[in-house]
């Protein structure tokens, strides 16, 4: 007997795949600075755990399956304020932005059908396009541009008669991209050009650096026909381990398709539902806060990574990642190294080798994506450990 040639072909995520290595660096004692997943460690509002302490239930019994209205009521004004016209009804609640994207795959593709998305992506794509037995294709960015579209030629090259979604992350996981406004069109013209549905990733929308604009696809009044938002309290709340998301649209035919899945999985947990509602309610003086945290972050990580000899790193304008360039040949061995041979009195590091991020994986076999969520001084300590740890990898 053997695993499905699905399971089979699939990899551990780039993000997870040195956990256990992790896991033995701290059972012999050492700490370690995680700057491979985006957990941020700003505390998650007191509001979450008060509404979910004073919620007045005899029996946690099923929530609806499209999710409690109470959150569908404060999530549509909170997409409202940011200039995103969604009702209630336009909103399915779903466990995290992740199984957000696998609805959005099953209800939009069959088997076989491609998606389009940039290079590089977020690396759990893959999994979910596997799941969905879609093939994937992408169209290339690169940081000496910062990560911002190619031409349309270059985009459009890449569309077949099997295309049936753009995938886009804004801002991008894990680049740091914001697209701009011109951006934006430019992609809602190719979908209705092409006749090609939007999956639009926003789970960032708040973490915007340096005043920069940010347009959602959202906003725009001529793809309802076409457009699916996911979205989660995890970043924006800082709540990860709530697995809260959800997917929006104006296609009552869409909806109508996610809610079906949505029954088949009976529904999203209740009292995490209860606790998000909470955060939606929050005053937006709260992202200010957070937003001017993760800036800050943002610059002490560039200015420490660009300070070491052979790393460069874009000065990301969104999100809370940076790709960075490392002086040696494969990432990965060395982000194994740093874990089981490695350390600077006692703590090492953990990253994400940044070629899982790629199709074209070979030729970025030097990057790493490191995630920003720590605070300053734990950066900081963290940009001192990849310094002396590349000065003894390159010395041994």
């Amino acid at each position: 007997m053997e695993l499905s040639k699905r399971m089979q072909s699939m990899p551990y995520s780039a993000i997870r795949k040195l956990t256990p290595y992790a896991d033995k660096a701290k059972a012999q004692g050492k700490h370690v600075y995680h700057l491979n997943i985006g957990a941020p460690d700003v505390e998650t509002p007191q509001e979450f755990f008060d509404a979910i302490n004073n919620a007045d239930l005899d029996v946690l019994s099923y929530a609806p399956a499209a999710g409690l209205m109470d959150l569908r009521e404060a999530m549509a004004d909170y997409y409202k304020a940011n200039d995103i016209p969604m009702e209630a009804s336009d909103i399915v609640i779903t466990a995290g932005g992740s199984e957000a994207l696998l609805f959005a795959l099953l209800a939009l593709t069959d088997i076989g059908d491609e998606v389009l998305t940039c290079e590089p992506y977020y690396t759990n794509y893959f999994s979910y396009f596997k799941w969905a037995a879609n093939e994937y294709v992408t169209f290339p960015t690169s940081v000496e541009n910062n990560f911002h579209l190619p031409s349309k030629e270059e985009i459009v090259s890449k569309i077949t008669d099997r295309t049936k979604v753009l995938l886009l992350s804004n801002p991008g996981n894990p680049t740091g991209t914001v697209y701009t406004k011109a951006e934006i069109r430019l992609l809602a013209d190719i979908a209705k050009e092409y006749n090609l549905y939007i999956i639009a990733d926003e789970v960032y929308r708040e973490f915007i650096f340096d005043g920069a604009e940010y347009q959602s696809f959202g906003s725009l009044d001529d793809i309802d026909d076409r457009l699916i938002i996911i979205d989660s309290i995890s970043k924006r709340y800082s709540a990860c381990g709530a697995r809260i998301g959800c997917l929006a649209t104006r296609n009552n035919e869409l909806r109508d398709a996610f809610v079906k899945l949505a029954t088949g999985r009976l529904a999203a947990p209740t009292l995490e539902m209860i606790g998000a509602a909470a955060l939606y309610r929050k005053t937006p003086e709260y992202f200010q806060e957070v937003n001017r945290e993760y800036q800050h972050r943002r610059d002490v990580m560039v200015e420490e990574l660009n300070k070491i000899e052979g790393v460069t790193c874009s000065n990301t304008a969104g999100a809370f990642y940076t790709i960075a360039d490392l002086p040696i040949e494969d990432a990965d061995h060395f982000c194994r190294w740093l874990l089981e041979e490695f350390d600077v009195d006692g703590e090492t590091l953990m990253m994400a080798p940044a070629a899982g991020f790629y199709e074209h994986s070979e030729n970025f076999r030097n990057q790493v994506r490191i995630a920003f969520v720590l605070n300053a001084e734990s950066l900081k300590k963290s940009a001192n450990i990849l310094a002396e740890g590349l000065k003894a990898y390159k010395a041994r």
